[in-house]
C-alpha cells in the first residue's frame, strides 16, 4: 500500500487529505487548503454568467459549454480547452510536493468588528472569490455558497482513514515543512496533529484558540476513528440526501433537484444501480491497467536481467580484451628477444675483429721496435768494415718492414657504429589504429518512395540507409512477391541502392521490400511497398490510371506504442485518453484507392481522425495537426477537414457505434474524398495531392475501429484521366 500514499496526499499541503472536496476538473483538495488558495477578484472582472461551483454540471458539460462558446459557425470547431474563467494573474508559490499554488489574497482593509468570525468557526468567503486547481490550473469564480458548493469526496476520506489506521508508526506533525517531527498533541476542533514547535507557532494558547481542546495524539487517533461517517448531502439542498444519479450531468442528485432544479428533464437512475454499474466499469478498466502493470513488472525484471547480463558480459569482454592485449605484448616480447639476439651477435663480431687487429698490430709493432733498437746499436759501432758487411741487409729489412706498415695496415677493419635501425613506425601506427570493430547488423533501409515507380511491366525501386545509421553495409537484398500474394523471392543482391525489375505481370499488384547485410549478418526488412503494374498496352503515362485493389493492414512497427492491435492487425484501439496515430503497412503513390473503417466502439463522444499521412508524421497528436497528414476528424454531430492544424469545411453529420467511414484517394485527380455511411461527407476534402501516402487514423481509448481493404471504388464516383505531368508512383 506504500505506493498508494502519493494518491492520498493533498497537492497543496503535501499531507494526507482532510475533508477533501472535488473540483469540477475532478481533482481533489483539502477544504482548508482550498480556503488558503482563494483569490479575490475585482467586481469588474467577475463575469455576469459565471458558473457556480456546485451547479451540478458535470466536467464533461463544462467542456461542451466551453467548446460551444469558444467557436462560432465559421470556426473549425476544434481547439484547446482553457477551463473555467481565468483568474487574474497573481504571484504563485510551490507546495511541499512541487505543485504551483496561488497564495491567499490579503484584504486591504480590516473587516468591521461585527463581521469577525466567531471562535471555532471558519471566516466567510469573500465575494467574487476565485479558486485555481493546483494541478491543472483551471480557475472558477465561486458563487454565494463558496466552497460549500463543491461535493465532498467521502470515498477518498474513507480511504485515507483506513490507510492511516493501517499504519502503526508514530503520528507525525501535519504542519512541519521538512522531515515532519513526531506529533505531541492534537486539536479536536482543528483536527490537526502538532509537534511542540508547530503548536507554539501555529496554535498559541490565546485568543479564540485558547478554547480549543488539545489531546494526546493516540487519543486523537481514536477519536478520529470513532467519529461517525457523515451522509453525503446535496450541494444545492444541504438538507437532502443524494439518492439519484443524473446520467446527462454525470453527478448524484437529490429529489429536490429533480423537482425544482435543472435536472428535472434529465434522465436519472437509481444511485445504487449506477454505483454497481460504475464499480463494474472501474473493475473492468482495472483489469486492463493490471495487465499493463504486469507487463511493466515483467519489463522491469527484463531490465534487471539486462543489468546482470551487462555486468557479466562486461567482465567477460574485459577479460577477453586483457587477454588479447597480453597476447600482443607476448608477441612483442618474443620479437624483442629475437632482435636483441641479432644485436648481440653483431656486437660480438665487431669486438672479435677489433681485438684480432689489436693483437696483430701489437706483434708487428714489437718486431718493428726491436729492429729499430738493433739498427741504432749497429750505427754506434766504429768498425767500418764490420758495419758494411751487414748494412745492406739491415737497409733491406728496414725498407721491407716499413712496407709492411703500408696503406690499410693502420686503418680499423670495423666501425664502432651499429648498422641496425629498428623500423617501428608501421607497428606504432597499427597500435594507434587498434580499435573495436562494428559487429552489428545494418538497420532497415528506407525506401525512397518519391523515386520508386512502375512503367508497363517493369518496376524501379530506390532505397537508402537511415540518416543516423553508422553501421557499415556490404550490400542489399531486394525481394518481390509473385504479384498474387505469394511468398517473397530475391530479385537482386548487390551494393547498388536502385534496381529496375523487368518482366513482371501486367495489371498486377506486387509487394516489395529490401534489407541490408554486412559481415555480422542480415538486418531487418524495410517497410513493404505495394506497386501496381499497368494494363497491357497502356502507355507509360497511364500507369495506374485505373482503380487498383490493394490489401493491407495496420502497421504495428510504425504505430505509437499506446496503440492496441487485434484481428490480425485489422482492428485497433488505444490505451490512452490522448490521440495516437497508426498507419497502414502499405503506401500509395498512383492510381485510385478506396478503403473503409467501421466504428466498433464509440464512448464519450471522442474525435477520431481518418485520412492519409507521410511516413514521418507525428504519432502523439491528432492526425492533421502537422503538415505531414491530411484528415477528417468527426464527433457524434459534425466533422471538419484538417491539415497543418488548419480546420475547414465544418459539415453536419457525425458517427456512432456501427458507422462506416470511407476514404477515397484519387491520384489521377490528386484529390481526397471522405464518406460516412456510403454518403459523401462535405465537398472534396483536399486537392493537389502528389507524392507517397500511407492510410492513417488517430484515436484514443474511447474508440475502436476495424479496417476493410480490397474494396472497389464506390459506384457514384467516376475516376478521372491520368495526369500526364505526374511521374511519381
Amino acid at each position: 500500500m506504500d505506493e498508494m500514499e502519493e494518491e492520498l496526499k493533498c497537492p497543496v499541503c503535501g499531507s494526507f487529505y482532510r475533508e477533501p472536496i472535488i473540483l469540477p476538473c475532478s481533482h481533489n483538495i483539502c477544504l482548508a487548503c482550498a480556503r488558503n488558495i482563494l483569490v479575490q477578484t475585482p467586481d469588474a472582472e467577475s463575469p455576469q454568467s459565471s458558473r457556480a461551483s456546485g451547479s451540478g454540471v458535470s466536467d464533461y458539460d463544462y467542456l461542451d459549454l466551453d467548446k460551444m462558446s469558444l467557436y462560432s459557425e465559421a470556426d473549425s470547431g476544434y481547439g484547446s480547452y482553457g477551463g473555467f474563467v481565468s483568474a487574474p494573474t497573481t504571484p504563485c508559490q510551490k507546495s511541499p510536493n512541487g505543485v504551483r499554488v496561488f497564495p491567499p489574497t490579503v484584504p486591504q482593509h480590516p473587516p468591521p468588528q461585527h463581521l469577525l468570525p466567531q471562535p471555532g468557526s471558519l471566516p466567510p468567503i469573500p465575494r467574487n472569490s476565485c479558486i485555481t486547481c493546483p494541478q491543472c490550473h483551471r480557475s472558477l469564480i465561486l458563487d454565494d455558497r463558496g466552497l460549500r458548493g463543491f461535493p465532498k469526496n467521502r470515498v477518498l476520506e474513507g480511504v485515507v482513514d483506513r490507510y492511516q489506521q493501517s499504519k502503526a508508526a508514530a503520528l507525525k506533525c501535519q504542519l512541519c515543512e521538512k522531515s515532519p517531527k513526531e506529533a505531541t498533541v492534537m486539536c479536536e476542533q482543528c483536527d490537526v496533529f502538532y509537534c511542540d514547535p508547530c503548536r507554539l507557532r501555529c496554535h498559541p494558547p490565546r485568543g479564540p484558540l485558547a478554547k480549543h481542546r488539545l489531546v494526546p495524539p493516540a487519543q486523537g487517533r481514536i477519536s478520529r476513528r470513532a467519529s461517525p461517517r457523515k451522509i453525503s448531502t446535496c450541494t444545492e439542498h444541504e438538507l437532502e440526501n443524494l439518492s439519484m444519479y443524473c446520467v446527462q450531468c454525470k453527478t448524484p442528485v437529490c429529489y429536490q433537484c429533480l423537482e425544482e432544479g435543472k435536472h428535472g428533464t434529465h434522465e436519472v437512475k437509481a444511485l445504487g444501480a449506477m454505483w454497481k454499474l460504475h464499480k463494474g466499469q472501474l473493475s473492468q478498466a482495472l483489469n486492463g491497467l493490471s495487465d499493463r502493470a504486469t507487463e511493466a513488472k515483467e519489463f522491469l525484471v527484463q531490465l534487471r536481467n539486462m543489468v546482470q547480463h551487462i555486468q557479466e558480459n562486461g567482465v567477460e569482454f574485459e577479460a577477453c580484451l586483457v587477454a588479447q592485449c597480453d597476447a600482443l605484448i607476448d608477441a612483442l616480447n618474443r620479437r624483442k628477444a629475437q632482435l636483441l639476439s641479432r644485436v648481440n651477435k653483431e656486437h660480438e663480431h665487431k669486438l672479435k675483429v677489433v681485438r684480432d687487429q689489436i693483437s696483430h698490430c701489437t706483434v708487428k709493432l714489437r718486431q718493428t721496435t726491436g729492429l729499430m733498437e738493433y739498427c741504432l746499436e749497429v750505427i754506434k759501432e766504429n768498425d767500418p768494415s764490420g758495419f758494411l758487411q751487414i748494412s745492406d741487409a739491415l737497409i733491406r729489412r728496414v725498407h721491407m718492414t716499413e712496407g709492411q706498415w703500408g696503406k690499410g695496415t693502420l686503418t680499423p677493419r670495423m666501425t664502432s657504429d651499429f648498422d641496425l635501425t629498428l623500423d617501428s613506425g608501421p607497428l606504432l601506427q597499427t597500435i594507434h589504429q587498434l580499435d573495436f570493430v562494428q559487429m552489428k547488423v545494418p538497420a532497415a533501409p528506407m525506401l525512397q518512395l518519391e523515386e520508386c515507380c512502375t512503367q508497363n511491366n517493369s518496376a524501379t525501386l530506390s532505397w537508402k540507409q537511415p540518416p543516423l545509421s553508422t553501421i557499415a553495409v556490404d550490400g542489399y537484398i531486394l525481394e518481390l512477391d509473385d504479384g498474387n500474394g505469394g511468398p517473397f523471392r530475391e530479385v537482386y543482391v548487390g551494393t547498388e541502392t536502385i534496381c529496375t525489375v523487368d518482366g513482371l505481370h501486367f495489371n498486377s499488384t506486387y509487394k516489395s521490400r529490401v534489407k541490408a547485410f554486412n559481415a555480422s549478418g542480415v538486418g531487418q526488412y524495410s517497410k513493404t511497398l505495394i506497386m501496381q503494374t499497368s494494363e497491357t498496352g497502356l502507355p507509360p503515362c497511364d500507369i495506374q490510371s485505373i482503380g487498383s485493389v490493394a490489401w493491407f493492414t495496420f502497421d504495428p512497427a510504425s504505430a505509437h506504442p499506446d496503440i492496441i492491435f487485434s484481428n490480425d492487425n485489422l482492428t485497433v484501439t488505444c490505451n490512452s485518453y490522448d490521440d495516437r496515430v497508426v498507419m497502414a503497412n502499405s503506401a500509395f503513390s498512383r492510381g485510385v484507392h478506396y478503403w473503409e473503417m467501421t466504428v466498433d466502439r464509440y464512448d464519450n463522444h471522442p474525435d477520431p481522425a481518418f485520412g492519409i499521412a507521410r511516413s514521418d508524421v507525428l504519432k502523439d497528436v491528432m492526425l492533421g495537426k502537422d503538415d505531414k497528414a491530411w484528415s477528417m476528424y468527426v464527433d457524434n454531430n459534425r466533422s471538419w477537414f484538417m491539415h497543418n492544424n488548419s480546420h475547414t469545411n465544418r459539415t453536419d453529420g457525425g458517427i456512432t457505434k456501427g458507422a462506416t467511414i470511407g476514404v477515397l484517394l484519387d491520384f489521377t485527380r490528386r484529390i481526397l474524398i471522405f464518406l460516412i455511411n456510403d454518403e459523401q461527407q462535405g465537398p472534396v476534402a483536399f486537392e493537389g495531392l502528389e507524392g507517397v501516402y500511407y492510410p492513417a487514423i488517430s484515436l484514443n481509448r474511447n474508440v475502436q475501429v476495424t479496417l476493410h481493404t480490397g474494396l472497389p471504388i464506390p459506384d457514384f464516383y467516376t475516376p478521372g484521366e491520368a495526369d500526364p505531368t505526374s511521374s511519381v508512383c
